[in-house]
């Protein structure tokens, strides 16, 4: 069993392992938790005498097999906690997020597995983002990033890189939900801003921000 604070650290580590491809630095993660150093100096000590993190000082820490195995349980409570709140409790996929921070640390297996039953087996989260199986393994994705695609492409919305709140909300403002295809139809050179037509016919211009928080599968 693990406490509120180890699953948060642990979750935290998967998440800038998987963005660096590498070891991890206790700066990225003071950052990522918003705490001091000093604290998580303290944890890691702690983590590493629990075999949960392979610890050096000065070339910082990754997951062991134990870790990782205890990060993605934790991904897997989240994400598909998320799902039930926006499919079967009408929550909006730009509120669901703090309130899966808290059901994830519900840690028995056997409720976690006949929700994922209830569900249907669901492989994504209202984010796009992949749900591990109970055995931890991810279903492997082919979304790119929209910003990668070229001016006449065509390709479904699958998952975003950004969420925040205000990002979701955007994407709701302007009518854009997973799923949906979308067709490009130019890009303009001086600031890489996209026109976009949606499944609604409409035409919009959105920013190369917007273009980089977009994932979409282009074979489908």
């Amino acid at each position: 069993m693990h406490s509120f604070t180890e699953e948060n650290y642990l979750k935290a580590i998967y998440k800038l392992e998987e963005k660096t491809g590498g070891r991890v630095n206790n700066t990225d993660l003071a950052k990522a938790l918003a705490i001091h150093s000093a604290t998580v100096t303290d944890m890691l000590k702690k983590m590493s005498e629990r075999k949960w993190i392979l610890y050096e000082k000065s070339k910082g820490f990754k997951l062991t097999g134990k870790g990782r195995k205890s990060a993605v349980g934790i991904i897997r409570r989240h994400r598909l906690w998320e799902v039930f709140l926006v499919s079967k409790l009408e929550f909006g996929w730009d509120e669901v997020h703090e309130i899966a921070e808290q059901l994830e640390h519900v840690q028995s297996e056997d409720l976690i597995n006949r929700l994922d039953s209830f569900l249907g087996y669901p492989k994504a989260d209202p984010h796009g983002d992949p749900i591990p199986d109970e055995n931890g393994e991810f279903m492997k994705s082919e979304a790119v990033l929209l910003s990668k695609l070229k001016a006449g492409s065509k390709a479904r919305f699958a998952g975003i890189t950004d969420h925040s709140t205000a990002f979701l909300s955007y994407l709701d403002k302007i009518g854009l939900a997973l799923g949906d295809t979308i067709k490009i139809g130019s890009i303009e050179e001086f600031d890489q801003s996209y026109i976009l037509q949606l499944k609604s016919k409409k035409e919009i211009i959105v920013s190369s921000r917007v273009t980089n928080g977009i994932l979409v599968v282009i074979n489908y």
